[in-house]
């Protein structure tokens, strides 16, 4: 059964036998419980990536030719699945997405500052950091990095095409923070399976902060709850998923938001 924010209140404070409640706003004690409610949520949603929270996202350009290849996150996101560009040329009609190859930012640096800044085809882009940066400016991009995990730099842009990256040719996808409403018909966006899981956990910890004192069945339940999760986050592709030693391992740098698992660029 699917429950708002209340509904979830209302059967904390029952199990706490307290004041019955008609709003989270009721009592100081449906508040706590509410607030409660909040931190738990909020903890579970960034302890893993839930399937629910992969979502399209959009960046927006700067829109500024004094730098071409500037893009911003609107989304505060936990991590970068993908970043596809449409590297269409000049003259050609036919789109042709290409996805982009994360570079660690020293890499970046490394790699463009070996270009030849007195060629034609290379810009020298003043970061609002003050850095220097050479970007290509004959071809659509290929990497791309960020030194703040907000703005996103690229190596390179086609003039021909485009003064500036656009935000049409983007395809996006990460892995995205729900909000939280303190609101009585909220109904937080979880897997329904995990319903179970922010109940127990929400009840065990309103015992504790609150009557100061423990809910052994509540304690018990929130932690087989959550031990099962953890083996199931994946219910489309069939749970957790373990190490294939027969292949090539993937390496996670640490970025908390940008995918890594690409080589270094080139010039």
């Amino acid at each position: 059964m699917i429950k708002t924010l209340l509904d979830i209140v209302q059967d904390i404070l029952s199990e706490m036998s307290s004041d019955e409640v008609n709003s989270i706003n009721d009592t100081i004690e449906s508040m706590q419980v509410a607030q409660i409610v909040k931190s738990v949520y909020m903890s579970m949603m960034s302890n893993r990536n839930w399937p629910h929270q992969r979502k399209l996202i959009q960046l927006e350009p700067s829109g500024d030719d004094a730098y071409p290849t500037h893009m911003k996150l609107q989304t505060p996101i936990k991590e970068m699945c993908f970043i596809n560009y449409d590297c269409v040329k000049d003259g050609e009609t036919r789109k042709r997405y290409r996805t982009m190859k994360w570079a660690e930012p020293d890499d970046f640096l490394r790699s463009i500052s070996k270009r030849n800044n007195d060629q034609d085809n290379i810009d020298v882009i003043i970061d609002p950091s003050g850095v220097e940066l050479l970007i290509r400016n004959d071809l659509a991009p290929t990497y791309y990095t960020s030194f703040d995990d907000t703005t996103l730099i690229f190596d390179s842009y086609d003039k021909a095409v485009d003064d500036t990256l656009q935000k049409s040719k983007i395809q996006a996808m990460a892995y995205v923070m729900p909000v939280f409403f303190m609101d009585d018909d909220f109904i937080p966006e979880i897997p329904d399976e995990a319903r179970a899981a922010l109940l127990e956990e929400a009840k065990s910890r309103a015992f504790i902060t609150i009557k100061q004192m423990a809910n052994q069945k509540a304690e018990q339940e929130a932690q087989r709850q959550q031990a099962w999760l953890s083996r199931k986050a994946w219910r489309v592709n069939g749970g957790i998923k373990y190490p294939n030693y027969g292949r090539n391992s993937m390496k996670y740098q640490s970025s908390p938001y940008f995918d890594k698992h690409n080589k270094k660029p080139t010039p």
